[in-house]
């Protein structure tokens, strides 16, 4: 198994995202073009064996390391325990997503020095790759566009009567082709303010205006047990009548 010296240990944000890259792009290979090879080696007779993927884009199917502690995070072990008793695509599937948790588990090791900023700006390149999973089952890397890492959606828990979530968020990323300019243009019921995107918003299932969660007192957390709401305008109303 290769291993790298305490020198060439990845310390800036470029050099951890080249080392994640070509680990990952070691274990595609080896679960899709390289498969057939792959399962061969993942002999269930054989003891403990780990997919290791290394930064030259090389994947190796071998034993665990032998330091304790080893010097990288480790990858699943006993993967070819699990071969003959799973559909073929299933096995490769779970192995698809253990590798991508080693990968991020190493990638985090590795950038254990990195600072608030850099660790995020870490996630967001890795997040951009779609995941050895998705590579493996052949799904489209897609943003959910409800609950995008840069939070550029108004959060809504606007639901129906049978407690099922309404899809009413408003994305507006530009990777999408939302039009910014009509988001920004919504204003929030009570205050008046303009959408912020760090701020929590919530949905009137009644008049469908947008409010501040802080404006009409509704946290998150009490929004989540809340299945159909009506901002105060319209629950004054209903008493009215």
């Amino acid at each position: 198994m290769e291993m790298s010296s305490i020198s060439s240990t990845p310390r800036t944000v470029e050099e951890i995202y080249k080392d994640y890259s070509g680990r990952r792009s070691a274990i595609v290979r080896a679960l899709t073009h390289d498969v057939d090879e792959f399962y061969s080696l993942c002999d269930p007779d054989k003891e403990n064996l780990c997919l290791y993927g290394h930064p030259n884009e090389s994947w190796e199917v071998t034993l665990p390391a032998e330091e304790v502690p080893p010097e990288l995070p480790e990858p699943a072990l006993g993967i070819n325990f699990s071969r003959d008793g799973m559909q073929r695509r299933d096995w490769l599937s779970l192995v698809a997503v253990h590798s991508d948790s080693w990968l991020l588990s190493v990638a985090f090791y590795q950038g254990a020095r990195l600072n608030r900023n850099e660790r995020k700006r870490l996630f967001s390149m890795i997040n951009d790759l779609p995941t050895v999973f998705e590579m493996v089952t052949d799904r489209k890397h897609q943003k959910d566009k409800g609950m995008d890492s840069g939070s550029k959606s108004k959060l809504s828990t606007k639901r129906s009567s049978d407690g099922q979530i309404k899809s009413n968020s408003k994305p507006i990323d530009d990777e999408y082709g939302e039009d910014e300019d009509e988001h920004s243009e919504t204003l929030c019921g009570t205050c008046g303010g303009n959408y912020n995107a760090d701020e929590f918003w919530i949905g009137c299932d009644v008049c469908e205006r947008w409010f501040h969660g802080k404006c009409v007192k509704i946290t998150p957390a009490k929004a989540e047990s809340i299945k159909q709401y009506k901002c105060p305008n319209c629950s004054s109303k209903r008493g009215r009548q």
